[in-house]
């Protein structure tokens, strides 16, 4: 049970956590706030294209998302399938920055620990 929960406590922290992966989900978060937001503000009949930005922000995860919304529904996917595809993928894809970051930040971390003497 203890591994289990320290892999948990991984996967949290690699994609929540560090500040890559929180700027990151900070800036979907913002576009879906300003993308739920808008129909408050504004109504035309291109009001719903502000849902382009959240979608562009998680996009290469994003796309197999849109892929299987084409794929069940034929191009109608409800919008619950496609709110929780944004989450999901900008979930997917913070774990993947975070990753990046912390093979990164450890790479950089064994080079400062070298000295001449070694």
């Amino acid at each position: 049970m203890t591994n289990a929960t320290s892999r948990i406590r991984t996967l949290t922290r690699l994609t929540v956590t560090n500040r890559v992966s929180a700027v990151y989900l900070a800036l979907v978060g913002g576009a879906m706030a300003v993308a739920a937001a808008q129909p408050l503000f504004a109504t035309g009949p291109d009001a719903s294209l502000i849902w382009v930005w959240p979608a562009l922000f998680t996009f290469p995860a994003f796309g197999f998302v849109a892929w299987l919304g084409e794929a069940g529904w034929g191009g109608e996917a409800p919008t619950w399938f496609l709110i929780g595809g944004i989450v999901l993928s900008a979930l997917v894809q913070s774990l993947a920055l975070g990753a990046v970051w912390q093979t990164l930040r450890g790479r950089r971390g064994d080079r400062a620990r070298l000295t001449t003497a070694n």
